[in-house]
């Protein structure tokens, strides 16, 4: 029972009640149940790779996304991790294609540009005659500083642009940070 609590904390965003729900949940399950779980866990890690694209997760060469033709060409979005995709297509907004880097340069992490996927990212706005990319990078020190980075590397090919950060629907100005009531001024815009 230990180790099975033990792995479950291991995902994240799971801590120890979590993990020890979970596991008493799976125990009570058929073992039936139980072995398609643990193939399910299988076949999509042997199964589930990275587009040649986009590196976007996907079990064929190009994902569900790159192969779709009546996305709109010419744009691209970057997010850091797959999950940021998923969020930005859940807003149905977006309807061009995608460049997931990998994670966002974070020195202190060690985590320079050249172990995320920049590079392909650069010859593909310069292969795809990309007309605009749209930065979607999480609002936070590794996020501006990806950001530059990638403004003052794709401008010289492209127009560069960031998505605007600011105040929730339903928050409250007086419980805003400075750096969000500071984002909400920058990305305002004229009403119609």
């Amino acid at each position: 029972m230990a180790r099975l609590i033990d792995q479950f904390e291991r995902l994240p965003g799971i801590g120890p009640r979590t993990a020890q729900r979970l596991a008493l949940h799976l125990l009570r399950q058929p073992e039936e149940q139980i072995r398609s779980f643990a193939d399910a866990l299988l076949a999509a890690r042997s199964q589930v790779g990275q587009c040649r694209r986009c590196f976007h997760l996907s079990a064929e060469e190009l994902c569900e996304i790159c192969r779709n033709e009546e996305r709109r060409n010419g744009q691209i979005c970057v997010v850091a991790d797959s999950r940021d995709l998923l969020a930005m297509e859940r807003s149905r907004e977006f309807h061009g294609h995608y460049h997931v880097l990998g994670g966002l340069i974070s020195p202190m992490d060690g985590i320079g540009p050249e172990l995320l996927q920049i590079q392909p990212l650069v010859e593909r706005v310069d292969r795809e005659g990309a007309i605009e990319v749209i930065l979607a990078l999480t609002p936070s020190v590794e996020g501006d500083t990806t950001s530059l980075y990638l403004a003052r590397l794709l401008k010289p090919f492209t127009s560069v642009t960031r998505i605007a950060y600011g105040l929730p629907v339903g928050g409250e100005l007086e419980y805003a940070d400075e750096v969000t009531l500071a984002r909400a001024f920058e990305g305002r815009r004229r009403m119609e």
